[in-house]
């Protein structure tokens, strides 16, 4: 009975591992493409550059060290539109993965949750809830003043029901940003310095 337990459990093992292996491009295939389309989604054009990819890391108020991931974005012309940023913090459900755009001067473009954990018809809303002419519109703003719920006596308004998650998302925002402004600038060229290679 051990015997053929243990030979289930190996032939199992193997069956899954030989999955995993075949899934795991098309995974890794799927995730590219659909940040490639975030990107494009929160830099509002179609024909764009990800010049470059720089990784910086601070500090919260609570000694947690964040990692953002900084997709520097080029027109075809090579002239600088800004960038993408990657954010997480945590919010109701689990983490909530934000990717945001910004212009050169830091006003915000776009934004998309690319992962969250929220519950559904409550804090998911904030896919659509902070966009242009919603309830909560982000979009234009420059979170050089942190964004905040009115709840806190901020000038956001919350998702209804949700404002665990609406402070998660204006905080992954304000973050993002801060990551974005703190990034090096060569002075001869004005382009980041590149922190990871691409």
């Amino acid at each position: 009975m051990v015997l053929v337990l243990t030979g289930v459990a190996v032939v199992m093992g193997g069956i899954l591992a030989y999955v995993n292996h075949l899934t795991a491009e098309p995974i890794a295939q799927q995730k590219e493409k659909a940040l490639a389309d975030g990107i494009k989604s929160v830099m509002c054009v179609d024909e764009l550059t990800v010049a470059k990819t720089d990784t910086v890391s601070q500090t919260d108020a609570k000694g947690k060290e964040l990692t953002y991931i900084i997709y520097q974005i080029q027109d075809g012309a090579n002239q600088d539109l800004g960038a993408a940023v990657e954010s997480t913090t945590g919010g109701f459900g689990g983490d909530l993965k934000v990717l945001v755009g910004f212009d050169p001067e830091g006003k915000i473009l776009g934004y998309a949750l690319l992962e969250h954990a929220e519950t559904p018809g409550l804090g998911a809303k904030a896919d659509k809830w902070f966009q242009q002419g919603e309830k909560g519109d982000i979009i234009g703003k420059v979170p050089a003043e942190p964004l905040t719920v009115s709840k806190d006596g901020g000038q956001v308004d919350a998702i209804t029901a949700s404002t665990i998650t609406s402070r998660a998302f204006l905080l992954a925002v304000n973050n993002a940003y801060n990551a974005y402004m703190a990034t090096p600038v060569d002075a001869e060229s004005g382009a980041t310095k590149q922190k990871k290679e691409d």
